[in-house]
C-alpha cells in the first residue's frame, strides 16, 4: 500500500473519530449507561441528537405517506406471537457465523474477517482477488460448510488484531434474536422474541389495513419502530447496534409487476437521500449478487462514510414469500381480490428499509465541516460547523441581544415569542457575539439573529447565515415569513 493511500486512510479514520467526539461533546449521541462504564453497542440520543433524529424521521414519514396517496402508516407492537418468527424464518435461520480467538478470547464474525481481507485487497488494487475471495465465502456460507470457512480464514493468514495469532476455534452459527418470557411464570411455552425487524408487523397487519382502509393494489404500508439484534460483534459507533430504529415501507403489488416497481422505488429513494442534503458522490447502488431465499432482486443504497462504503438503505423485491408463509402458518387466507380481473392472489412486495441510526450518522458525516480561516491580522483560526439542511437542524434560529442590557433583551425576547410557534429557537445572552455564533455553528443552527441598538430605531435585526457567515439587515416585520420559508420541510418534499 503506497504512502498516499495510507495517509488518506489515516485522515478518514481521524475524521470519523472527530465526528464521534463531536456527537458526544455537543449533545447528539451518548454511550448508554455511561456512568456505569457503558453498555457496548447501545447508545442514547442527547437533546440535539433526538431533535435531529425526529426531523429525519418526519422527513421520511412525510415523503412516504403525504407524498404518496396510496401509502399509509401503522405502528405495530414490538412483542409478537412466536409463530410470526417461525413463519418468517428467523427462528431457524437468523444467524451469523461466529469464530473465537483462543488466545485473546475475542469473538469475531467470520464473514466480516473475510470481508475485511477482501477490502484490503481492493484497497491495494487487487479487485479480482477480492471478488474471488467474497465469492468463495458466499459459496461456503450458502452450503453451510463452516469448517471450510474456518480453513479459508487460516489460508488467508488472518490473525486476531489483539493476540496477533491465528489460533481460531471452529465457526458456529449464532442466532441474533433476543428472547424473553411473557407472563408470570417463565417456561419454554412462554418464550417470545424482541422483533429483529419491523417488516413482519406490517405483513401480519396486511389484511387489517387493506380492508379497513379499502386499499387497492398497488398500495404501501409504512412504519417506524425499534428493532433488536443480539450482535456479538458490534462496533463502528452507531453503524451496528443491538437496539436500533428502522423506517420501512412494504409496497404490495400484483405479481409480474415487480420489475417496474423495483426500478421506481430505487429512483424514489435515491432522490430522497439527495433531497435531505447528501451528495451524489457519497451515494451509490450495490447489487446483491447472492439473493436471500425470499427475494428475486435486491440492491442497497450505500453511503461513503469516513470509514468506507456501508449499507444505508435496502430495496428488496420480496416476492410473495412473507404473506405466503403467514398464510401457511396461520391457516388463514391472506389474499387480494381484484374485482376487475376477477381473481384472487397473494400480493408481491417491494420493500424499502432504512436504519434511522445509520441515516443519522450519514447526515452528520455529510454535514461535519472543519475549515481554517485567517483573521485581519493573518492569524489562522479553525472553524467547525455542521452544514445541516435548515429543515433538519435541531435549532433553526438562535436569538441574541448584542449585550445583556435593556431594551435589547426585551426586544430579543419579543422576537422569541414571535418565532417559537413555527420554528425551533434558542435564546442566549452570555459571552461575546463571536462565541455565541461559534456555539451555534457546532450544533448546525442555520440562522442567528442579533438585536442591536441600531435596530431599535429602524426595527431591523442582523441575520447571520451559518455556512457563508454572511450577515444582512432584515426588517423584523419580514423575519418570520423569511425564516419559515427557509426552514420548511416543504423544501425537501418539493424535490421529490
Amino acid at each position: 500500500m503506497d504512502t498516499k493511500q495510507t495517509d488518506t486512510q489515516k485522515e478518514a479514520a481521524e475524521r470519523f473519530q472527530n465526528i464521534v467526539s463531536h456527537a458526544k461533546e455537543y449533545g447528539f449521541v451518548f454511550q448508554s449507561s455511561e456512568i456505569y462504564d457503558g453498555l457496548q453497542a447501545v447508545y442514547d440520543y442527547g437533546q440535539n441528537g433526538a431533535a435531529l433524529q425526529n426531523k429525519l424521521q418526519q422527513a421520511w414519514w412525510l415523503a412516504m405517506t403525504r407524498m404518496h396517496e396510496n401509502i399509509v402508516g401503522i405502528d405495530s407492537a414490538i412483542f409478537m406471537h412466536p409463530k410470526v418468527w417461525e413463519a418468517s424464518g428467523h427462528v431457524e435461520g437468523f444467524n451469523d457465523p461466529m469464530i473465537d480467538n483462543k488466545d485473546s478470547q475475542k469473538r469475531y464474525r467470520a464473514d466480516m474477517l473475510l470481508e475485511e481481507r477482501a477490502a484490503h485487497y481492493e484497497a491495494q488494487g487487487e479487485s479480482e482477488k477480492a471478488k474471488a475471495l467474497l465469492e468463495k465465502m458466499h459459496e461456503l456460507l450458502k452450503a453451510e460448510d463452516l469448517e471450510a470457512v474456518r480453513n479459508l480464514i487460516i489460508e488467508e493468514n488472518i490473525i486476531c488484531p489483539l493476540s496477533k495469532t491465528a489460533n481460531w476455534t471452529d465457526v458456529r452459527q449464532f442466532n441474533l434474536m433476543f428472547s424473553t418470557q411473557i407472563g408470570s411464570v417463565a417456561d419454554a411455552s412462554d418464550k417470545i422474541y424482541l422483533r429483529p425487524e419491523t417488516a413482519q408487523g406490517i405483513f401480519v397487519n396486511y389484511l387489517n389495513v387493506q380492508k379497513t382502509g379499502r386499499m387497492k393494489i398497488p398500495f404501501g404500508i409504512a412504519q417506524v419502530g425499534k428493532a433488536f439484534r443480539n450482535e456479538v460483534v458490534a462496533r463502528q459507533f452507531i453503524v451496528r447496534m443491538r437496539e436500533f430504529t428502522q423506517m420501512e415501507m412494504q409496497f404490495f403489488i400484483k405479481p409480474g409487476t415487480q420489475t417496474e416497481w423495483f426500478a421506481y422505488w430505487k429512483e424514489q429513494r435515491l432522490n430522497w437521500h439527495k433531497a435531505i442534503g447528501n451528495d451524489t458522490d457519497n451515494l451509490r447502488f450495490h447489487v446483491h449478487e447472492k439473493l436471500a431465499h425470499y427475494a428475486d432482486a435486491a440492491e442497497d443504497i450505500e453511503f461513503h462514510y469516513p470509514i468506507g462504503w456501508k449499507e444505508l438503505e435496502g430495496i428488496h423485491s420480496r416476492t410473495d414469500f412473507d404473506l405466503g408463509r403467514h398464510e401457511e402458518f396461520s391457516k388463514k387466507k391472506i389474499r387480494y381480490h381484484d374485482p376487475q380481473a376477477k381473481e384472487n392472489f397473494i400480493p408481491y412486495v417491494i420493500e424499502t428499509s432504512i436504519g434511522l441510526d445509520r441515516l443519522f450518522l450519514a447526515v452528520l458525516s455529510q454535514a461535519y465541516r472543519e475549515e481554517e480561516t485567517q483573521d485581519d491580522k493573518g492569524k489562522v483560526q479553525k472553524r467547525t460547523y455542521l452544514a445541516l439542511h435548515p429543515a433538519l437542524a435541531p435549532t433553526q434560529v438562535a436569538i441574541f441581544p448584542l449585550v445583556k442590557k435593556e431594551p435589547l433583551v426585551e426586544k430579543a425576547k419579543e422576537i422569541c415569542d414571535l418565532l417559537k410557534y413555527d420554528l425551533d429557537i434558542f435564546y442566549e445572552e452570555s459571552a461575546s457575539i463571536g462565541k455565541r455564533y461559534a456555539r451555534q455553528d457546532v450544533l448546525g443552527t442555520p440562522f442567528c439573529i442579533t438585536v442591536d441598538f441600531d435596530g431599535l430605531d429602524d426595527n431591523t435585526v442582523t441575520l447571520r447565515h451559518r455556512d457563508s457567515t454572511e450577515q444582512e439587515r432584515v426588517p423584523i416585520a419580514e423575519l418570520k415569513s423569511k425564516l419559515i420559508a427557509a426552514c420548511a420541510m416543504e423544501n425537501i418534499l418539493r424535490k421529490l
